[in-house]
Formats: structure tokens, C-alpha cells, sequence
């Protein structure tokens, strides 16, 4: 991922120098699980974890253009280094294991940390959603479907369903972290050949991992891409609240606005611009995270007991999704905190279809007066369609329809706009949300 959207503690977990640190642990946790078997002396093991500490990445990337093989570069620039002074290490450093044991419980580390990251990213955002619920419990805007006036909601109400949402997606990435954090130590074709089962599980226990059940010479794929629908799921989540608040910063609605700092530019052509370019920026990076899905996906299948048709993609489409869906987090965290919500243009815009959003009310006050569904429909949308012609308000409509009046009174009439009879559910609403308790 480009340095533009890498926030500095993501980027250290994808780092080659954290990755090759994470590998050389997993074959460190190896030789302390070997040790009392094998002889292996403290002394050794203390300049293995030393050698450990410092870096090898550039030794490493050298002696690996050499041998083109990763895993043998990073070993032989061990070696090199513990030297004479642990010579059992040299000869028990990867013994009985094969390059996927280490570079799929290094991954499944790699992974669980920024799962890690990710849920706590989830939870700040869900915070600040919450707080703004709460806030806004009451105030009154358009519900709209199809881009349309439909019924009387708030705003509060709106991002209940947000929190929601994230509180789904929480459980999602809870779920991803723990069916990503298996390792395996159970060498070629995950026979168990050379090291038992035994072993396996001292190691993944030292990696505060769990042992894959059945491997063959790596961890089943269907647990990266379950990881990854996670990742998609709460960048898509991201970017429905991103696009919600696009859609209400129109001129024409102005309800939400993003932040828009001081000195901040919104064209190099027109001054008076304040463009969503916050927004656009993460609906953008959901499309990215989105697109890689197909290719998680498509690592499940591979030959026999491996092949690495898996590593090239993984090798990108893992750090990159990580990384975007961190800084998609940042992001929409901090919208939300400088988010403005203008209250009585929502009230205004409310009030801008004439009434037309109580049409329902209307109608089932007919009906709830002893008169049938269809004919109750029909009056009702005959006057409305008028208040869409004539744009005279929908209720001076309706007095003046005798087939309404001879029903109900101008007070039954009025008691269908009185938004207060809306709110009795929207507490119920909040709680269901997760807003309130």
C-alpha cells in the first residue's frame, strides 16, 4: 500500500523487517520446544533470541537473490550470525520443518494483529456513531427510498442503523481474528513425518496461536478468505455511511456536511466549493478492498497439498486490504467527529413535500374510520398526486375532498401531522441499535 493511506502501526505489523522478525520467532519457539530433546544449550538458544532482536532483513535479501528462496535466504543469514557460538542451533535451525510452517504461522500472526488494530478501529468508530444517536435522537428529518420522500424519521434513528451495522461487523472481525490464528508446524504435506504433533503444539502455544486441525503442507485458505470477507464487509459498511453522507451534502439537501478545515481548498477553479472529498476518498478504498475478494476466494483451490499460486496474492491483497480498511477507520472516525448536521435544514427539507410524508397516516386513519383499504388508497394518493401538481399544501388538500372530511374531522385530520406521534418508537429503535440501554 502506498505510504498516502499506511498509518504507522499497520504498516509496522506488513513490514518486511517485522515479517522476517515474526519468522525467525516461529523457528526461535521451534528449537525451545526442541531443546531439551535435541540438547540444545541456553547459551545458544539466549544467541539465537539476540540474533532474533537485531535485523537480518538486509543479510537475508541478500543471501535470497542468491538461493531464490526466501525462507533459505533468512536461515542461511542466520546461521551466518549465531556462527561458531551456537553450533547445535546450526544444525537443528528448521530441522524436520519446510518453508510453509513458518511463513503461514508468521502470516497467521501478521494477521491476528491487525485484527487486533482493525476491532479496536470498529469500536472507536461505533463510539463516535453512538454519541451522535444519542445526540439526535429527536431531530426530525426525511426518510427517503428510492432517492424519495417516504416517511418522518431522525437522525438518531438513521445511525442506530449504523451502529448496528458496526456492532455486526465487530462480531465479524472477532470471528475473522480467531479463524485466522492457527499455525502449523506439521512439515511437508503436514504429514507430521519428521516432528510430531506434540511439537506443533508447543509452538503455536509460544505464538499464542492454535495447531490447524488437518493441514496438508499449509493452513486451507478458506480461513484467509473468511478473514477477508470481514475486512470487505466493514470497508462496504464504511462506505455506506460515506456515501449517505455524499448524498445529504448536496446543495439541495445541505443536511450532513463533512469537515472542511480552515484553509482548506474545495477546486483550483471555483472558490466557493466544499466538496465530500473526505467521503469520495473512502468509498474509493472500499471499491479496492472489494475488488481483492474474488482473488482471496480463489486461493482456496489449490494443487494436491500446495502449490504457491497463493503467495503472489497474498502478498498484496492482504497487507493492502489491511491497510485501507485501517486508514478507512482513522477516516471515517474523524468525519464523524467534525461531522455537521444542520438540524433545521432537515426540518426544512422535511417540510419541503407539503405533507406528502404523511400520506400513509392519512390513509390508515380512512381505513382505522371503517372505510377499505383501496378506496382509502385511492383518495389519498388522488390528493396527493394534486399536492404534487399544484404544490398547495397536502393537508389543505385533503380538507377541501369531501370523500375525507365526511370521515374525519380537521382534527383527526391534523393529528396525522403531528410528528409527535412518531416518536414512540424511537426509543425502542435506539435500544434495538445498540444507542441506547
Amino acid at each position: 500500500m502506498i505510504e498516502r493511506y499506511s498509518r504507522p502501526q499497520m504498516a509496522k505489523i506488513w513490514s518486511d523487517e517485522n515479517r522476517l522478525r515474526v519468522m525467525l520467532r516461529v523457528e526461535e519457539a521451534f528449537l525451545e520446544v526442541l531443546a531439551e530433546g535435541r540438547g540444545i544449550p541456553k547459551s545458544e538458544l539466549k544467541a539465537l533470541h539476540a540474533a532474533v532482536q537485531k535485523s537480518v532483513s538486509g543479510e537475508a535479501k541478500l543471501k535470497e537473490a542468491v538461493a531464490q528462496h526466501e525462507v533459505i535466504g533468512l536461515l542461511s543469514a542466520v546461521a551466518e550470525k549465531v556462527g561458531p557460538q551456537a553450533p547445535t542451533i546450526g544444525r537443528y535451525l528448521h530441522y524436520g520443518m519446510t518453508s510453509s510452517d513458518v511463513l503461514d504461522t508468521a502470516l497467521a500472526v501478521q494477521l491476528r494483529d491487525a485484527a487486533d488494530l482493525l476491532v479496536k478501529g470498529v469500536e472507536e468508530a461505533a463510539g463516535r456513531v453512538k454519541a451522535l444517536s444519542r445526540k439526535h435522537e429527536l431531530t426530525w428529518m426525511a426518510g427517503r427510498t428510492h432517492g424519495v420522500h417516504a416517511e418522518p424519521i431522525t437522525f438518531g434513528v438513521k445511525l442506530a442503523g449504523w451502529h448496528a451495522e458496526a456492532l455486526r461487523n465487530l462480531e465479524r472481525l472477532k470471528r475473522a481474528r480467531e479463524a485466522i490464528s492457527f499455525g502449523k508446524v506439521s512439515g511437508a504435506v503436514g504429514a507430521f513425518t519428521h516432528v510430531g504433533p506434540e511439537v506443533e503444539g508447543e509452538v503455536c502455544l509460544k505464538m499464542g496461536l492454535k495447531p490447524e486441525p488437518v493441514s496438508t503442507q499449509v493452513i486451507p485458505r478458506d480461513r484467509h478468505a473468511e478473514f477477508f470477507h470481514a475486512l470487505v464487509l466493514s470497508a462496504a459498511m464504511i462506505e455506506r455511511w460515506a456515501v449517505e453522507i455524499r448524498h445529504l451534502q448536496k446543495t439541495e439537501a445541505l443536511e450532513l456536511e463533512e469537515p472542511f478545515g480552515e484553509g482548506q481548498k474545495g477546486s483550483s477553479a471555483m472558490p466557493h466549493k466544499r466538496n465530500p472529498v473526505l467521503c469520495e476518498n473512502l468509498t474509493g478504498l472500499s471499491r479496492l478492498i472489494r475488488s481483492f475478494e474474488t482473488a482471496a476466494v480463489e486461493n482456496v483451490v489449490l494443487w494436491h497439498e500446495r502449490d504457491i499460486s497463493h503467495s503472489s496474492v497474498e502478498r498484496v491483497i492482504l497487507p493492502d486490504a489491511c491497510l485501507a480498511l485501517d486508514f478507512m477507520l482513522a477516516r471515517v472516525k474523524g468525519i464523524l467527529e467534525g461531522l455537521q448536521v444542520y438540524p433545521a435544514r432537515m426540518k426544512a427539507n422535511l417540510e419541503s413535500s407539503m405533507g406528502l410524508v404523511f400520506s400513509q397516516k392519512v390513509m390508515l386513519k380512512l381505513i382505522d374510520a371503517g372505510m377499505e383499504r383501496l378506496p382509502a388508497y385511492e383518495i389519498v394518493q388522488k390528493n396527493a398526486m394534486k399536492t404534487w401538481k399544484t404544490r398547495e399544501p397536502f393537508l389543505k388538500v385533503l380538507e377541501s375532498d369531501p370523500a375525507v372530511t365526511k370521515r374525519l374531522s380537521k382534527k383527526d385530520l391534523a393529528a396525522c401531522f403531528d410528528l409527535n406521534s412518531y416518536k414512540e418508537s424511537v426509543k425502542e429503535i435506539l435500544r434495538r441499535g445498540g444507542v441506547l440501554n
